[in-house]
């Protein structure tokens, strides 16, 4: 928080203000742009897990990558960040510096992370100055991009694409044979285990969504100007040593625009690719017949099939220069879960216990985090506020969710828009922890637990009747 109030100054100062002059009436305007976010000081911490780990060198950049569409008063800007999220109210905040600095609406807005377990997260977890020097580095660089990209508004094109890579997602979510199952940090037995030992499974408990979306702009001379897709897959990892990594997501921005150019990739030209509902989506191939991989390697491999997915999708594109641009922003307010009287209990027991106890005992080892969690809701307010926005460019939708949405939400999302083309983008506006189905929550596991997903059982439920309800304005706006 307050780390972030130099943000303002710092647009005035690197002169990124500028009289953003409206677009004629019809015709569409995009810009992008890139900025390096890498850290500058050493060791950053990633947490991924549940045990941070320092880092002491990049492995490749991280960025915020922004693009921006005009058309008339219709405005919309993306900015997908090699963070692993971005969590409130550090997200509000930059996103209110970025209103300040361009002019357009905070509304217009959306900012997300790539959910790289390899990157550091720019919120206050630590006042370790490396840590404390990245999120101001990074809240600025977020903000110098979205501020470029709107200042490189230019007359353009734009088309919409699809295509898949099916082999390199996997539902991590499984039945297993009966009487194999542990018990989850609270003593109980879920129905279904993530990420199982491959001797014990039977079936995955849910889909995957193999798609991969395109949103393709060109300049007005039909150069390459942009592309942005979404895949709904977890990030890939085995990056080797202690360092930090953009993950796929940034190995795909690297490479694509030699998909589009060959040997001479189109000038200034920016590529973004951002996580779609991939809460129970990983790249573990469960049947265990994928070769052994070199550190990277696997990052390389999915970047190419998803870079090579895109490209083919641009193909079959018709272009407009005239596409309809219009945002939605709601909040939402959901309830907080709560421990009952025997889970305060339950973990208040946990945390008395030594390790050598809990071990003796046969209780899960993450027993003593999730206990920790359990009374840490004790001190949360009964209700949660999140911002959801849905826009459309063109024929185009693309909503968001500030949680790691499991698939079978933004299947359902993309079955029931009323847009021939639509996407979800997760963790977007904030991180809110695990967003299951109701079906889903009876089931368990991890993405389900207290303390990971943190809000009322039926908040997908609700937030996707909400999404579905601004889709449908959205199609029947008037221009």
């Amino acid at each position: 928080m307050k780390h972030l109030f130099c943000i303002t100054l710092l647009a005035c100062g690197i002169g990124i203000f500028a009289n953003y002059s409206e677009a004629a009436d019809g015709k569409l305007e995009a810009g992008a742009a890139v900025v390096d976010i890498t850290p500058q000081e050493w060791p950053v911490v990633t947490r991924g897990s549940f045990y941070p780990k320092p880092k002491d060198s990049a492995h490749d950049p991280l960025n915020a990558r922004a693009l921006a569409f005009r058309n008339g008063k219709g405005k919309a800007v993306i900015c997908v960040a090699d963070v692993i999220f971005i969590k409130e109210p550090n997200s509000g905040n930059i996103r209110r510096a970025a209103a300040e600095a361009t002019g357009w609406p905070i509304e217009n807005i959306l900012l997300a992370g790539t959910h790289t377990h390899s990157a550091p997260a720019p919120y206050d977890g630590s006042d370790a100055p490396p840590e404390v020097a990245f999120r101001k580095h990074a809240a600025e660089g977020i903000v110098k991009a979205i501020s470029q990209a709107i200042d490189n508004l230019a007359p353009a094109k734009v088309g919409f694409g699809s295509g898949e890579v099916t082999d390199e997602v996997f539902n991590r979510r499984w039945y297993l044979k009966e009487g194999t199952m542990p018990p989850n940090p609270f003593g109980e037995i879920d129905t279904v285990k993530m990420n199982p030992g491959r001797n014990d499974i039977t079936k995955p408990a849910g889909p995957t969504d193999p798609e991969v979306a395109v949103v393709t702009v060109q300049n007005a001379k039909g150069k390459p100007l942009a592309l942005l897709a979404n895949y709904s897959l977890h990030y890939v990892g085995a990056v080797p040593g202690a360092q930090i990594s953009a993950d796929y997501f940034g190995e795909f921005a690297r490479i694509i625009p030699f998909r589009l150019g060959g040997r001479t990739p189109p000038e200034n030209f920016v590529g973004l690719l951002s996580n779609g509902t991939s809460g129970d989506i990983n790249n573990i191939d469960f049947t265990g017949k994928r070769a052994p991989r070199a550190p990277f390697e696997q990052i390389q491999t999915v970047a190419g099939k998803v870079a090579d997915a895109a490209y083919q999708a641009t193909r079959e594109v018709e272009y407009s220069p005239n596409a309809r641009v219009d945002m939605r922003q709601r909040t939402v307010s959901l309830k907080y879960r709560k421990p009952n009287e025997k889970q305060i209990q339950q973990a208040r027991n946990i945390l008395k216990m030594s390790a050598e106890e809990i071990k003796k005992a046969k209780i899960s080892g993450l027993a003593p985090h999730y206990a920790v969690r359990t009374l840490a809701k004790l001190e949360l307010p009964d209700a949660v506020d999140i911002t959801i926005q849905a826009m459309r460019i063109g024929d185009q939708a693309i909503v968001s969710l500030p949680f790691e949405t499991l698939v079978e939400i933004g299947l359902e999302l993309k079955e029931k828009s009323p847009f021939p083309h639509t996407f979800t983008i997760e963790l977007a506006n904030g991180a809110f922890g695990y967003l299951p189905t109701p079906k889903q929550h009876k089931l368990g596991g991890y993405e389900t637990w207290m303390g990971t997903s943190n809000v009322q059982l039926d908040a997908s439920r609700v937030l996707t009747d909400q999404l579905l309800e601004m889709l449908t304005e959205l199609k029947e706006a008037k221009p």
